[in-house]
């Protein structure tokens, strides 16, 4: 069974510490341009030092070294198979329900490391919400959708609250409000991602992880999620990945650009980060001529 096959049992999240995971709850930020984030950097949430990423015997993810700053949309770049997605799946332990991936190095949270011995990865889920490159609506009305991970997490409120106040930072309340007690798999692709994201958002996770989000969707549909991630990171810290550069170079703060090493002996094909920085210096500047390369259009 594959991460994103078992998706509606981790998507959702729930307020609160989770066990062994320190970190400050969910608060708002004031709006801020790159510029400023890259004068004025902002906390630290995941801090990654020499992460590998290994199925059995086959290393897919290399020596990997990154920070991810509160508030900020980070996008990871590249061509397929550069790592992307596994690098992405760290940082929620994904990565732990597929058979043979083992994670080697450090991947701290609020200075904690999610991989030592003592951290349950499912309440590390409850502070990191998921959204998956296909939208993946339970077969249930709007409402249950939203109101699932609230009830299993045991969420005091009122329900009602709970669902609209979720529909209304999806930006998807105003066109479902006089539906919510039907199927969900009625919505179009696009109010079907804006649910996932509510449904992901409803039980206020700090981080959000986004995996090519928009890739089965329309321009229309590409351009409302956009809006919406600007909207979002004044209140969560989101990381996605994507294989649309304009898209990366629109709405992050920082950027990380993957590429893939080949092993001529095995013809495998190991990922390895290039270069992270600010998003303006990636496709303006870049340090390393393989990410020129790449952000140019010569290859990938």
């Amino acid at each position: 069974m594959t991460a994103e096959q078992t998706a509606p049992t981790t998507t959702s999240v729930t307020p609160g510490r989770a066990a062994g995971v320190s970190g400050p709850e969910p608060t708002s930020a004031p709006e801020s341009g790159r510029a400023e984030a890259a004068a004025t950097p902002a906390p630290v949430v995941f801090d990654v030092a020499d992460l590998n990423v290994y199925y059995g015997n086959f290393r897919a993810v290399r020596d990997a070294s990154l920070q991810i700053r509160q508030h900020e949309i980070t996008a990871f770049i590249g061509p397929s198979g550069c790592g992307k997605s596994t690098m992405l799946r760290c940082f929620d332990r994904m990565n732990d329900l597929i058979e043979g991936c083992r994670v080697e190095g450090t991947l701290r949270y609020h200075g904690v490391d999610l991989y030592d011995a003592k951290i349950d990865p499912v309440e590390v889920r409850k502070r990191i919400g998921m959204v998956f490159q296909k939208p993946n609506p339970f077969p249930k009305s709007i409402y249950d959708n939203i109101a699932f991970g609230p009830k299993i997490a045991g969420l005091d409120g009122d329900m009602d609250e709970i669902v609209e106040s979720a529909l209304r930072r999806a930006a998807l309340w105003d066109e479902v409000k006089d539906r919510l007690k039907k199927s969900a798999m009625g919505l179009s692709g696009g109010q079907q991602q804006r649910l996932c994201i509510a449904r992901a958002v409803a039980v206020e996770p700090e981080v959000v992880l986004m995996d090519e989000p928009c890739s089965a969707l329309d321009p229309i549909a590409t351009a409302r999620i956009e809006d919406l991630m600007q909207e979002l990171k004044t209140r969560y810290t989101i990381v996605i990945v994507t294989h649309n550069m304009q898209q990366a170079a629109r709405v992050s703060d920082r950027t990380a650009f993957f590429t893939t090493e080949v092993n001529e002996t095995s013809d495998t094909r190991t990922g390895v980060l290039v270069e992270y920085e600010v998003t303006d210096k990636i496709f303006s500047n870049p340090s390393d001529e393989r990410t020129e390369n790449y952000v140019t259009g010569r290859f990938g």
